[in-house]
C-alpha cells in the first residue's frame, strides 16, 4: 500500500586536475549542485602527470576548497588518486558532471564518457557548457597569469587569488 518514500539522492563527482580551480570551474561546480543532491568536485591525481603540475594534489585541494567555500552546503571538495569508478562507487555516485568550454573540449569530454560509459555503465557523464562570459578562461591560462605575477581578478574571487599567490610565493 506505502510506496517507498526514500528517493534515491543524485550524488554527481565534478573530476578535474584543478591546476588551479577557475571561475570557470566554481560556475560548473555551482550549476551542478542546484541539479544535484549532492556534489563532490574532485582533484584527481594522475600519477603520470605528477611533479608537472604547477601545484601540488594537496595545494589544488586547498584552492578548490577556498574557490567553492561559499557555493553551497550540498558541496564538498575531495582527492582521488583511485580509479574513478570505484572512487564514485565509494561515494555512491552515478554523475560525472564536466565543462566544455567548446567544441574540442566537447569532442574530447564526449570520447572520455564514452571510455567511462563501456567501462562502468552505472556512471552517466553530464556536459555543461561553460557561461560566455567564463568560456575563455583555463587553467593554463591562469597558470600563465600566476606564473608572470599577473592580477588574477578575472581567474578567481579575491580570497583564492591570495592563497595562489600565497602558495605560489613561498616557492621563490
Amino acid at each position: 500500500m506505502f510506496a517507498n518514500t526514500m528517493k534515491k539522492q543524485r550524488i554527481a563527482i565534478v573530476p578535474g586536475s584543478f591546476d588551479p580551480a577557475t571561475k570557470g570551474h566554481t560556475d560548473i561546480i555551482r550549476r551542478a549542485a542546484r541539479i544535484f543532491d549532492k556534489v563532490y568536485p574532485t582533484v584527481m591525481v594522475n600519477a603520470e602527470k605528477l611533479g608537472s603540475e604547477m601545484f601540488t594534489p594537496e595545494e589544488r585541494l586547498a584552492i578548490l576548497k577556498s574557490a567553492c567555500r561559499d557555493l553551497g552546503d550540498n558541496i564538498e571538495c575531495l582527492m582521488c588518486s583511485s580509479l574513478a569508478s570505484d572512487f564514485a562507487d565509494s561515494l555512491g555516485a552515478s554523475y560525472f558532471v564536466k565543462g566544455v568550454r567548446g567544441a574540442t573540449d566537447f569532442d574530447y569530454e564526449y570520447s572520455m564518457a564514452e571510455i567511462m560509459r563501456r567501462f562502468d555503465s552505472r556512471i552517466e557523464t553530464i556536459l555543461l557548457p561553460a557561461s560566455p562570459e567564463l568560456a575563455h578562461i583555463s587553467s593554463t591560462y591562469a597558470r600563465e597569469r600566476i606564473k608572470y605575477g599577473c592580477e588574477l581578478s578575472d581567474v578567481t574571487d579575491s580570497r583564492t587569488a591570495q592563497l595562489i599567490r600565497e602558495i605560489y610565493g613561498a616557492r621563490k
